[in-house]
């Protein structure tokens, strides 16, 4: 093989790779429909214009049959007048018609023949161009339907870009989550450390927590001396409610038999 026929090759299984890339199937197969579809149409129109040609055939045979019928009725009509010359020349031009009745026939068997196949042409296309839509439509139905398949398996694999492209969302969103979580956490350590000032709070609210907490745990002491005097852990407590009820809330955090 010359060095030109192996680069003729190697280009056509290039252009041939690059067509099945581009080329969808579905344009292809109602392409191919579009053709069947106008050689049926001049089918058609072939076989009306041979089946117009037929009937104008046939009334110039209709014509020429009246007036051979005529032809005749006048050549015996004049011989019965005893007139023989008109006889003549009445059944001469008869047979002159005759003869063109004869070639008009040849014409009108040869027009009935071809409509006759032009007809069984035209059946047989039509019904094949009725086979193909059917094929055409169920390849197309099952062409679209992979085409769905693969998409979706190309998504639920992760092997589609859409997929891919959510997967980076959602890691990213997934640190964002992460980073602030670590921030707010760091800034309450900060905050009830004191080392990072609550701009918002009034002047010496730490003072003020401070000593909150220096009460709470006073109070919370002295709660625990008494139940220690009382003797019992079930001892009643200061500020515990004295008697059941829905009122019985207002008596917590006064003093003992308050109401």
């Amino acid at each position: 093989m010359s060095n030109t026929s192996r680069i003729r090759n190697i280009l056509r299984s290039k252009a041939s790779k690059g067509l099945d890339k581009l080329e969808d199937p579905r344009d292809v197969l109602d392409e191919s429909y579009g053709q069947l579809v106008r050689m049926l149409q001049q089918v058609r129109q072939g076989l009306a214009e041979v089946a117009t040609a037929k009937k104008r055939i046939e009334l110039q045979g209709q014509e020429m049959g009246t007036r051979h019928s005529r032809l005749t009725r006048q050549a015996q009509e004049a011989m019965g007048h005893g007139r023989e010359d008109l006889a003549r020349i009445a059944l001469e031009r008869r047979v002159f018609l005759e003869g063109q009745v004869a070639s008009i026939r040849t014409q009108f068997t040869a027009l009935q023949r071809q409509t006759a196949g032009l007809q069984d042409k035209e059946r047989r296309l039509a019904e094949r161009v009725a086979a193909f839509r059917i094929e055409k439509e169920t390849i197309k139905a099952t062409y679209t339907a992979s085409e769905a398949q693969v998409r979706v398996n190309e998504t639920l694999g992760g092997v589609g870009s859409q997929m891919s492209d959510v997967g980076e969302s959602l890691d990213r969103a997934r640190d964002r989550v992460a980073q602030m979580r670590a921030r707010a956490a760091a800034t309450d350590e900060l905050l009830s450390s004191g080392a990072l000032g609550d701009l918002t709070a009034a002047p010496d609210a730490d003072l003020e927590r401070a000593l909150a907490s220096v009460a709470l745990d006073a109070e919370v002491e002295q709660q625990l001396r008494s139940m220690k005097s009382a003797g019992s852990g079930d001892a009643e407590l200061a500020g515990s409610p004295q008697a059941d009820g829905p009122d019985a809330w207002l008596s917590i955090g006064g003093e003992p038999g308050a109401r």
